[in-house]
C-alpha cells in the first residue's frame, strides 16, 4: 500500500480510533473536541469557514477511504464524526455545559438521523454522503445549543441582575 493510501486511511479512521470495536463514532467524536477548543477562540465567521474547509477535506478523505476499503461508509471511518462535532460546537463558548450538551446532542442527532439527515446518509454517494449527514447533525446540535442558551442563560442572567 502506498504512503498516500496509508495516510488517507490514518486520517479517515482518526489514526485507528475508528477501529475500536465498540462505539467507534463516539470515540471519533472525542477526537474532534480539541479542534473545537481551538476554534472557540476565533471569530464566528472564521470558525464557519474553518468548518467548511475541514468538511471539504473530510469529503475527499472519506471518499478515498471508501474506495480503499471497498465499502460504503465503513464504520471505521470517523473523520465525519470529527467534522460533525466541530460543526456542533462552532462559535460556541467552550463551557462545560456546551461541551457536554453539544457532545450528547451531536451523538443523538447522528444516531437518530432526523429529516433530512437520513436522506443525506442514504442518497448522497461517496465522501459527500459520509460527511454531510454528520455536518447536518452538527448544525442541528449547534442550533439546539443556541436555543438552550437563549432560554436558560438569559433567564439566569436576568435573575441575578
Amino acid at each position: 500500500m502506498k504512503l498516500r493510501d496509508r495516510a488517507v486511511l490514518a486520517l479517515a479512521t482518526g489514526f485507528s480510533v475508528g477501529r475500536i470495536p465498540r462505539a467507534p463514532g463516539t470515540f471519533g467524536t472525542l477526537l474532534g473536541v480539541p479542534i473545537c477548543f481551538g476554534l472557540s477562540s476565533i471569530d464566528f465567521g472564521l470558525a464557519v469557514m474553518a468548518v467548511c474547509g475541514l468538511a471539504l477535506c473530510a469529503v475527499w478523505i472519506a471518499g478515498e477511504a471508501e474506495r480503499l476499503l471497498g465499502q460504503k461508509d465503513a464504520g471505521c471511518i470517523v473523520i465525519d464524526e470529527i467534522v460533525g462535532i466541530v460543526a456542533a460546537l462552532a462559535g460556541m463558548p467552550m463551557t462545560p455545559f456546551n461541551l457536554v450538551a453539544g457532545f450528547i446532542a451531536f451523538r443523538a442527532f447522528d444516531i437518530a438521523k432526523p429529516f433530512p439527515v437520513r436522506l443525506l446518509d442514504r442518497r448522497v454517494p461517496g465522501g459527500w454522503g459520509v460527511v454531510l449527514d454528520d455536518v447536518a447533525a452538527g448544525v442541528y446540535s449547534n442550533i439546539l445549543l443556541r436555543v438552550l442558551s437563549l432560554f436558560f442563560f438569559q433567564e439566569a442572567a436576568a435573575a441575578s441582575g
